[in-house]
């Protein structure tokens, strides 16, 4: 097989179409699709199915996407230890992670490390509902818990607690509760639960078994911003909430406590880009480690 025609099947299989697949690798329509055509005849089986909204892989495309992704991490590999890629920090990483950490933690902070390595090139994104590291969604992810499938490289960064807090003005207007029982006499700021994408971020019943939320927000900054508004009383993370003078804690139920990990696919581990962007994560973690508890 043709290793560039392989690669350029990856990118129609990871974008679910050949126009985005297009954009990602610079190249035209006609290209990828002709590329893919090759590799088609080449192993003289059908490796897409085309659809109106994209390509769907089938059975053989997906027990080829299983090989390609193993070429793949072998051409990193490769790359890293022949090209001498381990003695240069540079090129693209993509860290997905929760927009608490993200935005809030990390997005102030990684100006420090581009600082540091000119030639790299950091984009931080959010993590969505459905993710995939072995389909290079992101280079780097922070989770919020150990991943159990697949060859990756999980690193506990910290413990962090979520508890109940409320706008000055809100608990000056309308006093807060001494316990849980307490919370149903109050407006409540919440997540919206068909959007949790991890269970471990479904924890409203662990705070009030009769927790409803009469303000649903799918963004945990955005449920910071609605409790200082006086929204009501909210879940919120405690690294972030505690910045904010305008907010005070609520006392009607303890914290409870979760965890973030630093998780990259295995055939990333060479990488230098990729180690120096995961210590430094890892070192600024653990310099502000008492934000978190």
């Amino acid at each position: 097989m043709n290793w560039d025609d392989v690669r350029i099947f990856l990118a129609v299989a990871r974008a679910g179409q050949i126009l985005g697949a297009a954009k990602r690798l610079d190249l035209n329509h006609a290209t990828v699709s002709r590329r893919v055509a090759a590799l088609e005849e080449a192993l003289r089986t059908k490796l897409f199915r085309r659809l109106t909204t994209g390509s769907e892989l089938t059975p053989a495309g997906e027990r080829l996407l299983s090989v390609a992704e193993r070429m793949e991490a072998e051409m990193i590999t490769a790359r890293a230890e022949v090209a001498g890629e381990g003695d240069a920090v540079s090129g693209t990483v993509r860290i997905g992670a929760p927009d608490g950490f993200g935005v809030a933690f990390l997005a102030p902070r990684l100006g420090q490390l581009t600082e540091l390595h000119p030639e790299l090139r950091i984009q931080l994104v959010p993590v969505p509902r459905s993710f995939s590291l072995s389909r290079r969604e992101a280079d780097i992810a922070i989770t919020t818990e150990r991943p159990t499938e697949g060859r990756l490289v999980a690193v506990k960064l910290v413990d962090y607690s979520l508890g109940l807090f409320a706008a000055r003005a809100y608990a000056e207007a309308r006093g807060l509760p001494d316990d849980a029982a307490g919370l149903s006499a109050h407006r409540l700021v919440g997540y919206v639960p068909d959007l949790v994408f991890s269970p471990t971020l479904d924890y409203a019943s662990e705070f009030s078994p009769h927790w409803e939320s009469r303000f649903a927000i799918s963004s945990a900054l955005g449920q910071v911003e609605a409790v200082r508004s006086g929204a009501g009383i909210g879940i919120l993370h405690t690294f972030i909430a505690r910045r904010h003078a305008d907010l005070v804690e609520v006392a009607a139920a303890p914290p409870i406590r979760r965890a973030y990990w630093l998780v990259y696919h295995e055939s990333m581990r060479g990488l230098s880009r990729i180690q120096a962007v995961a210590g430094f994560i890892a070192q600024a973690v653990e310099k502000e480690r008492a934000l978190f508890v």
